[in-house]
């Protein structure tokens, strides 16, 4: 019963904040009120659903703009990060998402960037794009394995972010999280139970002065990070020690 009312709950919802958002689009460039909508939508829907979110790391973060690499378990993830990231930024997102009636126009409103992983000239245009929207200011989300992992465990990496923060050329924050992958495996359409998310905030990695030759290194360099984070998060977990923040 209960997961039956978080589906219901979630439909609804998702349709219900979508058309507000695309009714505050009608009045000019509103890309920080839908925001703000996507949170709260995150936060209803966690709320729910009965998933809490516990965030560390947040003090390492400046004013800079950023991109955050993210190890990606479960679609909870999506929810954890706006409920619990207390900062405007993007998704950069796979093409067919924004074909989705409603939700799809909604996310095209809130200035999300579309990237045709198919058509290798237009997913350099999208990163051309994103690289110019960074640069002017706007934080970017990338999950550089691509599609969410089945076990927990970090898939290989896909470049095409790393070619994306070295054309922007700002700080690269590697991001952990662990949790929602025992919530909701990947295949799953809502939580299986109840429960908290993790996230931990890396320091970030400074990549002026690198060209794009190192983009290797780069990506080398935050798997690392974003894998000691996860050990890291899971050491605390287990020891009682965390925070608390987010939902």
């Amino acid at each position: 019963m209960r997961r039956a009312a978080v589906l219901v709950w979630l439909v609804l919802s998702t349709i219900t904040l979508s058309l507000v958002a695309l009714l505050v689009a009608l009045f000019g460039d509103r890309e920080e009120t839908i925001h703000r909508i996507a949170r709260l939508w995150a936060r209803m829907y966690l709320a729910v659903a009965g998933i809490g979110v516990r965030i560390e790391g947040l003090g390492r973060l400046g004013s800079s703009p950023y991109v955050f690499m993210v190890n990606h378990q479960s679609a909870l993830d999506i929810y954890a990060l706006l409920a619990g990231l207390p900062l405007s930024f993007k998704w950069i997102a796979k093409r067919q998402l924004f074909s989705i009636p409603v939700f799809g126009w909604a996310i095209r409103k809130a200035g999300y960037i579309s990237i045709d992983r198919e058509n290798a000239r237009e997913a350099l245009k999208a990163i051309e794009k994103a690289a110019q929207r960074i640069r002017e200011g706007t934080n970017i989300i990338i999950f550089p394995e691509g599609t969410r992992s089945t076990d927990g465990r970090l898939l290989p990496f896909k470049k095409g972010g790393f070619t994306l923060a070295l054309r922007a050329m700002v700080p690269v924050v590697p991001i952990g999280i662990f949790g929602s992958s025992a919530l909701q495996p990947k295949g799953g359409f809502i939580p299986l139970k109840k429960g908290v998310i993790y996230i931990e905030v890396g320091e970030p990695i400074i990549l002026e002065g690198m060209d794009r030759s190192r983009k290797t290194q780069v990506m080398d360099n935050v798997r690392a990070r974003i894998e000691e984070l996860i050990a890291q998060g899971e050491s605390s977990e287990g020891e009682g020690v965390r925070g608390k923040s987010g939902s």
